[in-house]
Protein backbone atom coordinates (compact mmCIF):
# COMPACT_ATOMS: atom_id res chain seq x y z
CA UNK A 1 0.00 0.00 0.00
CA UNK A 2 1.32 3.63 -0.52
CA UNK A 3 -0.11 7.09 0.80
CA UNK A 4 1.40 10.28 1.81
CA UNK A 5 1.07 9.76 6.00
CA UNK A 6 0.83 6.27 7.45
CA UNK A 7 -1.07 6.79 10.87
CA UNK A 8 -0.06 4.20 13.57
CA UNK A 9 -2.79 4.24 16.30
CA UNK A 10 -6.47 5.20 16.26
CA UNK A 11 -6.75 7.24 18.86
CA UNK A 12 -7.62 10.85 19.24
CA UNK A 13 -4.27 11.98 18.18
CA UNK A 14 -4.60 9.84 15.07
CA UNK A 15 -7.88 10.55 13.92
CA UNK A 16 -7.57 14.06 14.37
CA UNK A 17 -4.43 14.15 12.55
CA UNK A 18 -5.77 12.29 9.63
CA UNK A 19 -8.92 14.44 9.35
CA UNK A 20 -6.57 17.39 9.17
CA UNK A 21 -4.67 16.03 6.93
CA UNK A 22 -7.16 14.71 4.96
CA UNK A 23 -9.13 18.57 4.84
CA UNK A 24 -5.67 19.69 3.01
CA UNK A 25 -6.06 16.78 0.49
CA UNK A 26 -3.32 14.69 1.98
CA UNK A 27 -3.60 11.03 1.59
CA UNK A 28 -3.52 8.79 5.38
CA UNK A 29 -3.62 5.20 5.83
CA UNK A 30 -4.62 4.58 9.80
CA UNK A 31 -3.04 1.27 11.20
CA UNK A 32 -4.88 -0.09 14.64
CA UNK A 33 -4.24 -2.97 15.75
CA UNK A 34 -7.26 -3.45 17.92
CA UNK A 35 -10.45 -4.26 16.83
CA UNK A 36 -13.13 -1.72 15.98
CA UNK A 37 -15.54 -2.11 18.27
CA UNK A 38 -12.59 -2.19 21.20
CA UNK A 39 -11.69 0.79 19.90
CA UNK A 40 -15.36 2.43 20.29
CA UNK A 41 -16.11 1.49 23.51
CA UNK A 42 -12.77 1.70 25.56
CA UNK A 43 -13.13 4.22 28.15
CA UNK A 44 -10.80 7.39 29.03
CA UNK A 45 -10.90 10.98 29.60
CA UNK A 46 -14.63 13.36 28.95
CA UNK A 47 -13.19 17.33 29.66
CA UNK A 48 -12.63 18.67 26.26
CA UNK A 49 -10.40 22.55 26.12
CA UNK A 50 -12.37 25.32 23.66
CA UNK A 51 -9.22 24.67 21.24
CA UNK A 52 -10.18 20.30 20.95
CA UNK A 53 -14.27 21.28 20.41
CA UNK A 54 -13.16 24.16 17.97
CA UNK A 55 -10.84 21.87 15.98
CA UNK A 56 -13.62 19.27 15.62
CA UNK A 57 -16.02 21.98 14.59
CA UNK A 58 -13.35 22.84 12.18
CA UNK A 59 -13.34 19.12 10.73
CA UNK A 60 -17.30 18.71 10.47
CA UNK A 61 -17.01 16.18 13.63
CA UNK A 62 -19.03 18.55 16.04
CA UNK A 63 -22.66 17.55 15.51
CA UNK A 64 -23.01 15.43 18.15
CA UNK A 65 -20.68 16.91 20.35
CA UNK A 66 -22.49 20.35 20.16
CA UNK A 67 -25.74 18.88 20.51
CA UNK A 68 -24.95 16.30 23.86
CA UNK A 69 -21.58 17.87 24.92
CA UNK A 70 -22.24 19.60 28.26
CA UNK A 71 -20.53 22.93 28.58
CA UNK A 72 -19.52 23.35 32.01
CA UNK A 73 -18.22 27.26 33.53
CA UNK A 74 -16.18 26.12 36.65
CA UNK A 75 -15.27 23.12 39.01
CA UNK A 76 -14.88 22.79 42.66
CA UNK A 77 -11.91 21.84 44.39
CA UNK A 78 -13.17 20.33 47.93
CA UNK A 79 -10.12 20.21 50.95
CA UNK A 80 -12.28 18.28 53.61
CA UNK A 81 -15.54 20.23 53.98
CA UNK A 82 -13.93 23.53 52.63
CA UNK A 83 -15.09 24.22 49.36
CA UNK A 84 -13.57 26.32 46.61
CA UNK A 85 -14.90 27.32 42.97
CA UNK A 86 -12.83 27.93 40.16
CA UNK A 87 -15.08 29.90 38.84
CA UNK A 88 -14.05 30.52 34.47
CA UNK A 89 -16.42 33.77 33.97
CA UNK A 90 -14.51 35.54 37.28
CA UNK A 91 -11.19 34.15 36.56
CA UNK A 92 -10.86 33.57 32.63
CA UNK A 93 -13.95 35.12 31.11
CA UNK A 94 -15.37 33.83 28.11
CA UNK A 95 -13.44 30.71 28.36
CA UNK A 96 -14.98 27.44 29.37
CA UNK A 97 -14.77 23.53 28.72
CA UNK A 98 -17.24 20.85 27.44
CA UNK A 99 -18.17 17.58 29.31
CA UNK A 100 -17.87 14.79 26.64
CA UNK A 101 -16.31 11.69 26.95
CA UNK A 102 -13.17 10.47 24.59
CA UNK A 103 -15.33 7.38 23.82
CA UNK A 104 -17.59 9.76 22.16
CA UNK A 105 -15.00 11.95 20.39
CA UNK A 106 -13.29 8.57 19.04
CA UNK A 107 -16.68 7.41 17.50
CA UNK A 108 -17.67 10.29 16.12
CA UNK A 109 -14.03 10.60 14.13
CA UNK A 110 -14.16 6.89 13.08
CA UNK A 111 -17.41 7.87 11.51
CA UNK A 112 -16.39 10.98 9.83
CA UNK A 113 -13.19 9.29 8.78
CA UNK A 114 -15.58 5.80 7.48
CA UNK A 115 -18.26 8.06 6.05
CA UNK A 116 -15.40 9.96 3.77
CA UNK A 117 -14.62 6.56 2.88
CA UNK A 118 -10.82 6.84 4.41
CA UNK A 119 -8.77 3.50 4.91
CA UNK A 120 -8.87 2.53 8.55
CA UNK A 121 -7.87 -0.67 9.31
CA UNK A 122 -8.26 -1.98 12.29
CA UNK A 123 -6.78 -5.77 13.80
CA UNK A 124 -3.37 -4.56 11.89
CA UNK A 125 -0.53 -4.60 14.07
CA UNK A 126 2.24 -2.31 12.80
CA UNK A 127 5.41 -4.18 14.35
CA UNK A 128 8.19 -2.49 12.67
CA UNK A 129 9.20 0.80 10.85
CA UNK A 130 11.76 0.89 8.31
CA UNK A 131 13.97 3.36 6.40
CA UNK A 132 12.95 6.42 8.31
CA UNK A 133 15.89 8.52 7.26
CA UNK A 134 14.60 7.98 3.59
CA UNK A 135 10.92 6.88 2.08
CA UNK A 136 9.77 5.04 5.26
CA UNK A 137 7.84 1.91 5.28
CA UNK A 138 5.26 0.50 8.04
CA UNK A 139 5.47 -3.33 8.28
CA UNK A 140 2.02 -4.73 9.65
CA UNK A 141 0.18 -7.67 10.33
CA UNK A 142 -3.58 -8.27 9.57
CA UNK A 143 -5.01 -11.67 9.77
CA UNK A 144 -2.02 -13.78 9.74
CA UNK A 145 -0.78 -11.77 6.27
CA UNK A 146 2.20 -8.88 6.01
CA UNK A 147 0.97 -5.71 4.86
CA UNK A 148 3.81 -3.25 3.93
CA UNK A 149 2.78 0.20 4.01
CA UNK A 150 5.03 2.65 2.15
CA UNK A 151 5.01 6.18 2.53
CA UNK A 152 6.58 9.65 2.91
CA UNK A 153 6.24 10.52 6.90
CA UNK A 154 4.79 8.38 9.66
CA UNK A 155 2.82 9.80 12.68
CA UNK A 156 3.41 6.99 15.95
CA UNK A 157 0.07 7.54 17.54
CA UNK A 158 0.28 4.37 19.07
CA UNK A 159 0.80 4.80 22.71
CA UNK A 160 2.97 4.75 25.58
CA UNK A 161 3.28 0.86 24.93
CA UNK A 162 3.45 0.90 21.33
CA UNK A 163 5.69 0.87 18.67
CA UNK A 164 6.47 3.97 17.37
CA UNK A 165 8.58 5.12 20.16
CA UNK A 166 10.75 1.80 20.96
CA UNK A 167 11.67 1.32 17.22
CA UNK A 168 13.78 4.66 17.63
CA UNK A 169 17.24 4.18 18.74
CA UNK A 170 17.64 4.23 22.75
CA UNK A 171 20.41 7.47 21.94
CA UNK A 172 17.65 9.13 19.95
CA UNK A 173 15.26 10.03 22.45
CA UNK A 174 15.77 11.55 25.89
CA UNK A 175 13.06 10.68 28.63
CA UNK A 176 12.18 12.22 31.80
CA UNK A 177 9.88 10.13 33.77
CA UNK A 178 8.14 10.57 37.15
CA UNK A 179 5.93 7.35 38.82
CA UNK A 180 3.38 8.01 41.15
CA UNK A 181 2.85 5.68 44.07
CA UNK A 182 -0.58 5.42 43.65
CA UNK A 183 -3.61 5.02 40.95
CA UNK A 184 -6.93 5.91 40.48
CA UNK A 185 -9.87 3.22 40.42
CA UNK A 186 -12.65 4.20 38.20
CA UNK A 187 -16.48 3.40 38.41
CA UNK A 188 -18.82 4.51 35.64
CA UNK A 189 -22.51 3.95 36.26
CA UNK A 190 -25.50 5.32 34.70
CA UNK A 191 -26.68 7.48 37.97
CA UNK A 192 -26.89 11.19 37.81
CA UNK A 193 -24.13 13.00 39.17
CA UNK A 194 -23.29 14.08 42.64
CA UNK A 195 -22.45 17.77 41.71
CA UNK A 196 -23.44 19.83 37.97
CA UNK A 197 -19.86 20.51 38.30
CA UNK A 198 -16.50 18.02 38.42
CA UNK A 199 -15.31 18.14 41.79
CA UNK A 200 -12.24 17.70 42.99
CA UNK A 201 -11.83 16.37 46.73
CA UNK A 202 -8.70 15.93 48.73
CA UNK A 203 -9.07 14.47 52.40
CA UNK A 204 -6.93 12.47 54.93
CA UNK A 205 -8.15 9.47 53.19
CA UNK A 206 -6.91 10.24 49.97
CA UNK A 207 -8.05 11.85 46.89
CA UNK A 208 -11.74 11.17 45.09
CA UNK A 209 -12.99 13.12 41.84
CA UNK A 210 -16.70 13.08 40.98
CA UNK A 211 -17.31 13.49 37.16
CA UNK A 212 -20.10 12.75 34.90
CA UNK A 213 -20.22 11.62 30.88
CA UNK A 214 -23.72 12.79 30.66
CA UNK A 215 -26.64 14.16 32.72
CA UNK A 216 -27.37 10.58 33.79
CA UNK A 217 -24.47 8.42 33.20
CA UNK A 218 -21.53 9.78 36.41
CA UNK A 219 -17.79 8.76 36.46
CA UNK A 220 -16.56 8.77 39.66
CA UNK A 221 -12.85 7.91 40.83
CA UNK A 222 -10.75 7.37 44.35
CA UNK A 223 -7.30 7.21 44.80
CA UNK A 224 -5.52 3.90 45.87
CA UNK A 225 -1.97 2.89 46.32
CA UNK A 226 -0.18 1.46 43.67
CA UNK A 227 -0.47 -2.07 43.02
CA UNK A 228 -4.35 -2.34 44.18
CA UNK A 229 -6.24 -5.44 42.06
CA UNK A 230 -10.09 -4.66 41.06
CA UNK A 231 -10.50 -7.97 43.22
CA UNK A 232 -10.02 -5.89 46.14
CA UNK A 233 -12.50 -2.95 45.59
CA UNK A 234 -16.42 -4.92 45.73
CA UNK A 235 -18.43 -2.30 44.43
CA UNK A 236 -19.75 -1.49 47.80
CA UNK A 237 -16.65 -1.06 49.38
CA UNK A 238 -15.55 1.64 46.42
CA UNK A 239 -19.09 3.30 47.14
CA UNK A 240 -18.64 3.64 51.18
CA UNK A 241 -14.68 4.76 50.67
CA UNK A 242 -16.12 7.51 47.95
CA UNK A 243 -18.23 9.27 50.42
CA UNK A 244 -16.08 9.30 53.06
CA UNK A 245 -13.27 11.64 50.96
CA UNK A 246 -16.13 13.63 49.67
CA UNK A 247 -17.50 16.84 51.75
CA UNK A 248 -20.96 16.05 53.62
CA UNK A 249 -23.25 17.78 51.26
CA UNK A 250 -21.81 16.74 47.85
CA UNK A 251 -21.10 12.87 49.27
CA UNK A 252 -24.92 12.48 50.72
CA UNK A 253 -26.23 13.25 46.48
CA UNK A 254 -23.64 10.72 45.34
CA UNK A 255 -26.41 7.78 43.89
CA UNK A 256 -25.26 4.34 43.39
CA UNK A 257 -25.82 1.84 40.52
CA UNK A 258 -23.90 -0.89 38.91
CA UNK A 259 -21.04 -0.33 37.40
CA UNK A 260 -20.71 -0.18 33.82
CA UNK A 261 -17.04 -0.38 33.59
CA UNK A 262 -14.56 -0.45 35.94
CA UNK A 263 -10.58 0.16 36.12
CA UNK A 264 -7.31 1.10 38.37
CA UNK A 265 -5.07 3.32 35.77
CA UNK A 266 -1.64 4.10 37.34
CA UNK A 267 -0.39 7.28 37.64
CA UNK A 268 2.44 8.81 35.66
CA UNK A 269 4.06 11.86 34.27
CA UNK A 270 6.43 11.16 31.32
CA UNK A 271 7.81 12.98 27.99
CA UNK A 272 9.82 11.51 25.40
CA UNK A 273 12.04 14.68 23.60
CA UNK A 274 12.31 15.49 20.86
CA UNK A 275 9.08 14.25 18.99
CA UNK A 276 10.59 13.74 15.71
CA UNK A 277 13.14 11.63 14.72
CA UNK A 278 13.54 11.86 10.70
CA UNK A 279 10.14 11.23 8.73
CA UNK A 280 8.65 9.91 12.37
CA UNK A 281 6.54 12.22 14.08
CA UNK A 282 5.69 11.28 17.30
CA UNK A 283 2.22 12.49 19.03
CA UNK A 284 -0.15 11.84 22.24
CA UNK A 285 0.89 9.16 24.70
CA UNK A 286 3.19 7.60 22.38
CA UNK A 287 5.16 10.89 23.27
CA UNK A 288 4.10 11.92 26.80
CA UNK A 289 2.13 11.12 29.63
CA UNK A 290 0.14 13.50 32.05
CA UNK A 291 -1.68 12.46 35.29
CA UNK A 292 -5.25 12.66 34.62
CA UNK A 293 -5.58 15.29 37.58
CA UNK A 294 -5.11 18.05 35.17
CA UNK A 295 -7.89 16.31 32.70
CA UNK A 296 -5.18 16.82 29.66
CA UNK A 297 -4.59 13.68 28.51
CA UNK A 298 -6.62 13.65 25.40
CA UNK A 299 -6.42 18.15 24.72
CA UNK A 300 -2.88 17.30 25.09
CA UNK A 301 -3.09 14.94 21.88
CA UNK A 302 -5.15 17.06 19.89
CA UNK A 303 -3.04 19.62 19.72
CA UNK A 304 0.30 17.64 18.81
CA UNK A 305 -2.33 16.28 16.10
CA UNK A 306 -3.21 20.24 15.01
CA UNK A 307 1.25 20.84 14.97
CA UNK A 308 1.81 17.66 13.43
CA UNK A 309 -0.54 18.16 10.46
CA UNK A 310 0.19 21.53 10.53
CA UNK A 311 3.83 20.60 9.93
CA UNK A 312 3.50 17.61 7.51
CA UNK A 313 1.20 19.64 4.94
CA UNK A 314 4.36 22.46 4.43
CA UNK A 315 7.03 19.47 4.13
CA UNK A 316 4.62 17.04 1.96
CA UNK A 317 3.45 20.37 -0.53
CA UNK A 318 6.44 22.48 -0.81
CA UNK A 319 9.19 19.95 0.93
CA UNK A 320 9.72 22.74 3.59
CA UNK A 321 11.91 20.67 6.16
CA UNK A 322 11.77 23.75 8.80
CA UNK A 323 8.02 22.74 9.21
CA UNK A 324 9.28 18.86 10.31
CA UNK A 325 11.83 20.75 12.47
CA UNK A 326 9.79 23.33 14.00
CA UNK A 327 7.61 20.23 15.18
CA UNK A 328 9.13 19.12 18.31
CA UNK A 329 10.06 22.40 19.62
CA UNK A 330 6.47 24.25 19.30
CA UNK A 331 5.10 20.78 20.46
CA UNK A 332 7.45 19.99 23.97
CA UNK A 333 6.63 23.79 24.93
CA UNK A 334 2.82 23.31 25.38
CA UNK A 335 3.49 19.54 26.93
CA UNK A 336 5.53 20.99 29.29
CA UNK A 337 3.84 23.56 30.75
CA UNK A 338 0.92 21.30 30.81
CA UNK A 339 2.69 18.29 32.45
CA UNK A 340 3.73 21.50 35.11
CA UNK A 341 0.10 21.88 35.39
CA UNK A 342 -0.66 18.32 35.90
CA UNK A 343 2.00 17.74 38.18
CA UNK A 344 1.01 20.74 40.30
CA UNK A 345 -2.75 19.66 40.58
CA UNK A 346 -1.17 16.02 41.14
CA UNK A 347 0.73 17.31 44.30
CA UNK A 348 -2.24 19.82 45.49
CA UNK A 349 -5.44 17.23 45.64
CA UNK A 350 -3.60 13.65 46.36
CA UNK A 351 -1.91 11.67 49.74
CA UNK A 352 1.21 10.97 49.65
CA UNK A 353 2.61 8.34 51.60
CA UNK A 354 6.30 9.79 52.11
CA UNK A 355 6.05 13.32 52.64
CA UNK A 356 7.46 14.52 55.20
CA UNK A 357 5.99 16.90 58.26
CA UNK A 358 7.29 19.85 56.49
CA UNK A 359 6.23 18.96 53.01
CA UNK A 360 2.85 17.73 54.78
CA UNK A 361 2.55 21.51 56.13
CA UNK A 362 3.43 22.26 52.76
CA UNK A 363 0.81 21.07 50.82
CA UNK A 364 -1.55 22.08 53.73
CA UNK A 365 -0.57 26.10 52.78
CA UNK A 366 -0.70 25.59 49.36
CA UNK A 367 -4.53 24.13 49.05
CA UNK A 368 -5.01 27.25 51.76
CA UNK A 369 -3.42 29.65 49.30
CA UNK A 370 -5.52 28.46 46.74
CA UNK A 371 -9.01 28.68 49.17
CA UNK A 372 -7.85 32.39 49.65
CA UNK A 373 -6.23 33.88 46.38
CA UNK A 374 -8.16 34.97 43.58
CA UNK A 375 -4.67 35.05 41.68
CA UNK A 376 -3.76 31.72 42.36
CA UNK A 377 -7.47 30.33 41.33
CA UNK A 378 -6.86 32.47 38.09
CA UNK A 379 -3.52 30.44 37.40
CA UNK A 380 -5.48 26.92 37.82
CA UNK A 381 -8.50 28.39 35.66
CA UNK A 382 -6.18 29.47 32.95
CA UNK A 383 -4.58 26.27 32.69
CA UNK A 384 -7.93 24.30 33.03
CA UNK A 385 -9.86 25.40 30.34
CA UNK A 386 -6.38 25.03 28.05
CA UNK A 387 -3.72 27.37 26.60
CA UNK A 388 -4.17 28.85 23.03
CA UNK A 389 -3.13 27.05 20.17
CA UNK A 390 -0.02 28.98 18.57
Amino acid sequence: MQTDVCIIGAGPAGLISAALLAQAGIETIIVEHRARDYVLQRVRAGVLEQSTVETLRHLGAASRLDREGLVHEGFVLAFGETTVRIAFPDLVPGRHVTVYGQTEVVRDLVAHREAAGLPLLFETEAVAIENLDGSPRVVCRRAGETVLVSCRLVFGCDGFHGLARRALPPEAIKTSEIAYPFGWLGVLADVPPAHEELVYAASDRGFALCSMRSSTRSRYYIQVPAGERLEDWPEERFWAELRRRLPAEIAARVREGPAIERSIAPLRSFVAEPMRIAHLLLLGDAAHVVPPTGAKGLNLAAADAWYAARAAIKFLRAGDEAALDAYSATALTRVWRTERFSWMMTKLMHTFPDLTPFEAKMQDAERSYVAASHAARTVIAENYVGLPLD
